[in-house]
């Protein structure tokens, strides 16, 4: 199958790039030696097939830099022949033009590998020079695009054929199950992309833009800078757009796409645009920047940052300042002479002819007057070749030879005397000499990973800005290096052009507002604080504390409850303690009064009891009343239950008692007499609500709640289980109820003092009271929570004592007369003669 494909690819019509003229010979140059060494270079950078039907494709846009990148290789490749590195043994080279495309260097990989390959697949080359021999091509350098380099490397794999590439750095070569025989001496776009993301953070640039391309290059770039500017806290991607691999403005939908990424640039608030392309991209983006007059500030990947096109294009200076990331850098001695000598040398090769051909040499100008913009029909003045030469490409592609030169000579056993092998090693044996290379040039020490990745680090460079020219570097596992004054320029933005803020005073943060990565200040939440300025987010203050007014500091909540100076306290105070004095008052009236008959008719001793419960509740109210504490709520309302229950109870036998005086009944009046045993009812009474409270208390006690608020915790007593606190109030309840019923039917009994009709009222004020305060208490908040409690026990301790007690100590003191059996006997005898029955005289 491979066979069949590699004859397809040979035997394709025209893939050799030639001169434009009539000739049709290739670029191509070719040097004998016993070792061949292989090179890809895009001298120039496109193909031009606007003749389909053609047999040859001539190409376009010629590349001073790349041409000057082929001559590094061929004086590098003699350099290591004068001085006789490998004893006995010289290097040759066989130099191809691809013109950037991806089926020209396949061709030339093929024509470089050819017989290398199996010779039953039988491939011949499609165009060879007659003068030069069968190629005996080892290790190849090249090509300098990554979608190129991918294609060639497909290529080579078949023979085992080291690929060295210079300036690929496309992260997918590093996939060594898909490129074995690739290596380079750049860094990946991993690196390349570690470093542009430090370079924005460190200059605290918050928002960026991406602009890349649909190639190998572009597309895995941009890809890997946004993963990694999602990954950082403080950096947003406005916009990614992806260009066309080749840029074409004469397709209009081309032209559509650049007017489209000005759009996006022009209403974008990214306070840095990436460009993530190939050179010939940037140019015309730049251009359209140019045209729009859009100023910002550019990031150049390792294609371009360092391209003296891009810097020379006309206005470049009117669109903002760039910073780029590029290839570390250092001047090869002799190449800069070498390139001189070669302009003036008379001998010629087919790549230097090409160029004298295209630029011949001018007449020397003063140096004052030296000018190195050219066009492409000018002269070109000797010293200007020099000025096109990029030192770091030119570094790259030394560095290649040198490793392979390194391999060769530990692969056969070289001393300075002599080789001990010959050159009879198959290229697989060199590409694993290869992978171990440990070699240091110029300070630059090269050693390739498993990805046969190096590890150099980048320069960081600038211009059209205050600071131009190398301005720091980036080495791997070490922080970015720039200008400290630069840097704190950058950190002290704190508003950008696109009125976007950066930094905020005390008491507020940075929100999102509206568009995707523009921020504004904007006041910090409720319990959240910003105390210092610039702080991008607020912080949340701690468990128990509460933001100030001005939203700058923390502070500490209080306690919330109601102080004794509080209107509604004092009130309730007033009236617990008048209950307290009128509690023991109506005592000491019972006590002295206690043999007469009005003290018998309210219950006898009872009456005792139960003004020991009322006096209870009337203490007990305090506890709702105070500071809320775990002690004032175990003892607040269970015990008031108890002390209320019992007042009940004392209540509802007196009133037994005298209904079962005054029921004729027999069946009626005989099942009241049973039960009317007044310390068995109040014991049962009392004794079921003692076992609800006890239950209660044992069990679910309850608890001191802090209830957070706004600046402070309410205190509340929780009755931590509410079917427990709902029953002892329906018991409560219920007793009440009763009492009523008793209370209302007693209402026509002759009762002197009137006994049923001030219960019923009281009654009836308890259970309203109760009715009213539950609701309230369940479901109302804030601190007149337990106020309420306290109110509605001071409203029924009220009700008891002064319905109930309160008009027999008025009878007593007051109405002496009435407190007397005579005058109750002969009330109960009118009450019934009234009624038409009889009552017998005593």
């Amino acid at each position: 199958m491979w066979c069949f494909l590699l004859r397809c690819v040979l035997c394709f019509p025209g893939l050799l790039c030639t001169l434009p003229a009539a000739t049709h010979q290739p670029l191509h140059e070719y040097s004998d030696g016993d070792v061949i060494i292989g090179g890809l270079f895009p001298i120039h950078l496109q193909p031009n097939q606007t003749f389909p039907s053609s047999r040859h494709v001539s190409c376009n846009e010629y590349h001073f830099q790349q041409f000057l990148a082929a001559q590094m290789m061929i004086f590098a490749i003699k350099r290591v022949n004068q001085r006789r590195a490998l004893p006995d043994v010289t290097l040759g080279y066989d130099v191809y033009d691809t013109c950037g495309d991806v089926s020209l260097a396949m061709r030339m990989a093929l024509n470089m590998s050819i017989d290398q390959l199996d010779p039953h697949c039988g491939l011949l080359p499609g165009r060879k020079p007659s003068s030069a021999p069968d190629p005996r091509v080892k290790a190849v350098i090249g090509e300098g695009s990554s979608e190129v380099s991918i294609a060639v490397a497909r290529i080579l794999t078949l023979s085992s054929i080291a690929q060295i590439s210079y300036a690929a750095t496309s992260e997918l070569l590093s996939k060594k199950a898909k490129f074995p025989t690739f290596l380079r001496t750049v860094n990946s776009d991993v690196l390349q992309t570690k470093a542009m993301a430090e370079l924005v953070k460190t200059f605290n640039w918050w928002t960026v833009g991406i602009v890349g391309s649909d190639d190998e290059y572009g597309k895995y770039g941009s890809d890997g800078l946004v993963d990694r500017f999602n990954a950082m806290d403080n950096v947003c991607v406005d916009f990614k757009f992806i260009l066309p691999a080749h840029l074409d403005l004469s397709d209009s939908s081309a032209q559509k796409q650049l007017t489209e990424l000005m759009d996006t640039i022009g209403n974008s608030t990214a306070e840095a645009i990436i460009l993530f392309t190939r050179e010939s991209n940037v140019k015309l983006v730049l251009e359209a920047a140019i045209q729009r007059n859009l100023n910002r500030t550019w990031i150049a990947s390792d294609t371009w940052s360092n391209s003296s096109d891009i810097k020379e294009l006309p206005g470049i200076e009117a669109i903002g300042p760039f910073f780029g990331i590029a290839f570390k850098s250092h001047i090869v001695e002799g190449f800069a002479d070498y390139v001189s000598s070669m302009v003036e040398e008379k001998s010629s090769n087919p790549l230097w002819e090409y160029h004298k051909l295209n630029h011949p040499p001018c007449q020397s100008a003063p140096q004052e007057k030296l000018n190195c913009s050219l066009t492409a029909s000018q002269c070109m003045e000797t010293r200007c070749l020099v000025h096109y030469i990029f030192w770091d490409l030119s570094l790259n592609i030394y560095l290649a030879v040198e490793v392979i030169v390194n391999a060769l000579s530990s692969l056969m056993k070289c001393d300075r005397e002599k080789c001990q092998r010959n050159t009879s090693f198959t290229a697989y044996e060199l590409l694993n000499e290869i992978k171990n290379v440990n070699l240091t040039v110029n300070d630059t020490n090269i050693v390739f990973d498993d990805n046969g990745d190096p590890m150099l680090g980048y320069d960081i460079v600038a211009w059209n800005s205050p600071s131009s020219g190398t301005i720091g570097e980036y080495l791997p596992g070490r922080k970015i290096t720039l200008p400290p004054n630069l840097v704190a320029k950058m950190a002290n933005v704190t508003f950008t052009a696109f009125n976007c803020s950066k930094a905020c005073p005390v008491g507020q943060e940075l929100k999102k507002n509206g568009m995707k990565c523009c921020k504004h200040c904007i006041v910090c939440s409720d319990g959240y604080v910003s105390s210092e300025i610039g702080t991008q987010n607020c912080t949340k203050c701690k468990e128990g504390e509460y933001s100030s007014w001005e939203r700058d500091k923390c502070l500490v909540k209080g306690h919330e409850f109601l102080k004794w100076k509080n209107p509604f306290i004092i009130t309730l105070s007033i009236f617990n303690i008048i209950g307290i004095v009128a509690t023991v008052v109506v005592g000491v009236i019972l006590v002295v009064n206690r043999g007469t008959p009005i003290v018998k008719a309210v219950g006898g001793y009872l009456c005792f009891l139960e003004l020991f419960s009322l006096l209870a509740c009337f203490c007990l109210s305090f506890t709702f009343i105070v500071k809320p504490s775990p002690l004032s709520c175990i003892t607040g309302m269970p015990l008031f239950g108890i002390a209320f229950t019992l007042c009940v109870s004392c209540v509802l036998a007196n009133l037994l008692q005298i209904f079962v005086c005054f029921t004729f009944s027999q069946n009626m009046g005989g099942w009241l007499r049973k039960v009317n045993q007044p310390p068995a009812v109040v014991a049962i009474l009392f004794g079921v609500q003692l076992v609800l409270c006890s239950i209660w208390l044992a069990v679910f006690p309850p608890s001191l709640q802090r209830e957070p608020h706004k600046k402070a915790f309410e205190l509340k007593c929780d009755p931590t289980s509410k079917a427990l606190f709902g029953a002892v109030l329906s018991y409560v309840a219920l007793l009440a109820v009763v009492s009523f019923l008793f209370a209302f039917k007693g209402k026509k009994l002759p009762d002197l003092y009137k006994n049923a009709s001030f219960v019923t009222i009281g009654m009836l004020l308890v259970l309203v009271v109760w009715i009213i305060f539950i609701p309230v208490y369940l479901f109302g908040d804030g601190v007149y929570t337990e106020a309420i409690k306290a109110a509605a026990v001071l409203v029924s301790s009220h009700s008891m004592l002064c319905c109930h007690l309160v008009p027999k100590c008025y009878i007593m003191v007051f109405r002496k007369e009435l407190n007397d059996e005579k005058a109750i006997t002969d009330y109960i005898r009118n009450h019934f003669e009234q009624k038409g029955i009889n009552v017998l005289k005593s």
